[in-house]
């Protein structure tokens, strides 16, 4: 079992408001790349949604229910398909979309106890969570050419040191798509 994070991410670090939902002023940038740059499996997903499980919190859940029930095809089908767990404290019902049931005890624990790979998408108090527990082995960046100066970072300043390898890196759009697994030392 792996836990994988996967982030549209800036050059400066910033996670927060890629699409523009949450109505933040740098908000949207990810998508001024135009559409191509975001669409499909941009993460190089494959099977891991198949035999895998997504973990979501409840706004990136809510954000997701309502984007991808409505489309038919193949990368959403998978998104569709694979089971999905949301950590909520608020949420009591999710049958929104297909196949998603609310964690109903620690995260951290329902982590632990996971026998399939976990892909968290967005969920930025989720990654810190797990972050903080050394419990994530895979970061997937789909880095944009953009410098935000302010908004939410994927890495908090004063975080314990975390130690990558670069597994992969290619140029897809107008982005960068690395993959970081922990170093071998």
């Amino acid at each position: 079992m792996s836990v994988i994070v996967i982030e549209f991410i800036t050059l400066d670090g910033i996670v927060s408001d890629p699409d523009g939902s949450g109505g933040t002023p740098t908000g949207g940038w990810a998508f001024r790349h135009g559409p191509e740059t975001v669409a499909g499996d941009k993460f190089r997903l494959g099977s891991t949604l198949d035999d895998g499980v997504l973990l979501l919190g409840r706004t990136t859940w809510h954000l997701f229910s309502r984007l991808w029930p409505g489309r038919n095809d193949p990368f959403s089908a998978r998104m569709n398909a694979v089971p999905k767990l949301v950590a909520s404290r608020t949420l009591t019902d999710a049958s929104a979309w297909a196949n998603s049931r609310v964690v109903d005890s620690d995260l951290v624990d329902a982590v632990k106890r996971e026998r399939r790979d976990v892909i968290i998408t967005g969920s930025l108090s989720i990654v810190h969570a797990l972050m903080a527990e050394d419990l994530i082995d895979e970061y997937r960046l789909l880095t944009f050419p953009t410098i935000l100066g302010t908004g939410e970072r994927l890495f908090p300043a004063g975080g314990p040191p975390r130690y990558l390898e670069c597994l992969s890196a290619e140029q897809t759009g107008a982005a960068v798509l690395a993959h970081y697994g922990r170093a071998t030392l």
